[in-house]
């Protein structure tokens, strides 16, 4: 890998933790999970994970709203009124970036399949990642939006290059 890779994956690696970040700062949680790294994928200026959705149907903003549904129906199930119109974190998050567990094994999944590829990290990879899981928010929304995740780890893998 050369030292342009290296600082391109740096780039992006911030990207999209940052975004992640703000994505569940957006959204009212205070801890990133593998729904906002996949939301924040969809905004890298690779554009592959976009480009992913797009092959099986879907966008961003449908996935964003897929994903408050699924909260709000996931909150309902154990008992807890749905937060509508709650207000999003404001400010920048302060401290050291912090995720879910099940976020820290997308990026890594998603990291380790570009070191494979040797290609640069690309928002594709954390869209297959993502497909990989068995459960949780993110698996939810893609399946409300009627998203095949086998069909959508295709799609991202052509589209990673």
């Amino acid at each position: 890998m050369g030292i342009a890779t290296a600082v391109r994956d740096l780039r992006t690696v911030e990207a999209l933790l940052t975004g992640a970040e703000a994505e569940a700062r957006g959204s009212g949680e205070a801890t990133p999970g593998p729904e906002h790294l996949l939301l924040a994928a969809t905004a890298l200026p690779d554009g592959t994970a976009a480009a992913a959705l797009a092959r099986v149907g879907t966008a961003a903003e449908r996935l964003r709203a897929a994903d408050e549904a699924a909260h709000a129906a996931a909150a309902g199930t154990v008992g807890v009124g749905a937060a509508t119109g709650e207000p999003a974190l404001r400010g920048p998050a302060t401290g050291p970036m912090r995720s879910t567990p099940q976020a820290q094994q997308v990026f890594r999944a998603a990291v380790a399949a570009a070191k494979a590829a040797r290609s640069p990290l690309r928002g594709a990879h954390v869209v297959a990642a993502v497909c990989d899981l068995e459960r949780g928010t993110v698996v939810r929304a893609l399946a409300d939006l009627g998203v095949d995740r086998a069909r959508l780890r295709d799609a991202a893998r052509a589209v990673s290059g």
